[in-house]
């Protein structure tokens, strides 16, 4: 395990779960499921007994510090990575896989996002051995496929090539698609959801971003001997703006040749949305999911999320977002929820306390 480490994304603000989710606490660090655990520090947990704790990097902007201190206390400060801007997860796994690579050049690396749900996690550890035992041998780069249960257009997915085994070959990568190619994609049998997970050792990536993201390569490369040091921040901010503002999925997964997806059925959500919380939630006898004080009549098919110290009565809503979190409360019909983001530009306009 000693060459095992996981990266963890946990810079984005998460709009689309606002009012809960905001600039200054975003949901990553939220107990949105009420379990008495903020989603980091679930995500952190899960990889018990996949690497050290030592060698779990969490990344993260400069601003949420204090919440990654707070809620991981025994990180050090050198592995919490905090990036000067936000550039998508292209520098940002680039950033922590050179730094990793200073440190260890036999590393085999986890790169997961911070604020996702797994509800099989005995499984998920499986699925990512099998995944870390095949990139610590070969020149690949690995990424988890879950396997759909429905025509969903809010995923991309990943076609395979038909071969024996859990570990395929990728033979495409697909950005959401539209209802009529979703469900073509889950009837042909070809197709996987890409979760956003992947696996590597570090010397493939290091060659992979040679290859497709130069600039990005020779940024991180120039300032490697101050990783681990006091000059690292002041390096990473003549670092940052040499780096293309992509996602790794656009700059290196659907470019390179040499990638597999590991299928997996692990009680996977992205949970990017309010839909996909009511999704994954337990429901009442009248299909609400309520985490609140709350008196309910004839209210059916919502989800209700506010503070216990208010008491909250609600009478005929079906099919409803009520959200309240500080100081917004936001009231929204469940199959209107694209619209959060119109929501948070506006309540923008009315003062930055609100977003």
């Amino acid at each position: 395990m000693k060459d095992n480490y996981v990266i963890i994304m946990a810079g984005g603000v998460g709009t689309r779960f606002w009012p809960f989710s905001r600039t200054t606490n975003p949901k990553q660090f939220h107990d949105v499921l009420g379990v008495g655990k903020t989603m980091i520090q679930q995500t952190v947990e899960r990889f018990e007994g996949i690497c050290p704790q030592e060698n779990i990097y969490i990344v993260t902007s400069e601003e949420y510090y204090d919440l990654c201190k707070q809620q991981l206390p025994y990180l050090s400060d050198d592995q919490i990575l905090l990036e000067p801007s936000r550039r998508n997860t292209a520098p940002c796994i680039g950033y922590a896989c050179y730094k990793i690579a200073s440190k260890n050049p036999k590393a085999n690396i986890v790169v997961a996002p911070a604020d996702h749900i797994i509800l099989k996690e005995e499984e998920f550890r499986k699925r990512i051995n099998i995944a870390l035992h095949f990139s610590e041998k070969n020149d690949v780069l690995v990424t988890l496929g879950i396997k759909p249960t429905r025509p969903d257009t809010g995923y991309g997915y990943i076609q395979f090539t038909e071969s024996e085994g859990d570990i395929k070959r990728v033979r495409t990568f697909t950005e959401k698609p539209n209802l009529e190619w979703a469900v073509k994609f889950i009837e042909s049998g070809e197709f996987v959801w890409n979760a956003g997970i992947f696996i590597w050792n570090v010397q493939t990536i290091k060659k992979t971003f040679e290859m497709f993201l130069p600039e990005m390569a020779e940024a991180f490369e120039e300032i490697k001997k101050e990783f681990y040091s006091e000059r690292e921040a002041e390096a990473l901010k003549k670092a940052y703006p040499q780096c293309k503002n992509i996602s790794i999925d656009n700059g290196v997964m659907e470019k390179a040749e040499n990638v597999f997806v590991v299928l997996s059925d692990i009680g996977w959500s992205d949970l990017g949305t309010w839909k996909s919380l009511y999704d994954v939630s337990d429901k009442d006898e009248n299909q609400n999911v309520i985490d609140g004080q709350t008196l309910l009549y004839d209210t059916k098919n919502c989800i209700i999320k506010t503070p216990d110290e208010r008491l909250v009565v609600i009478n005929g809503l079906n099919g409803y977002i009520v959200a309240e979190y500080d100081n917004v409360l936001m009231i929204c019909k469940k199959e209107d929820e694209q619209k959060v983001k119109e929501f948070v530009a506006a309540a923008g306009n009315k003062g930055k306390d609100f977003v």
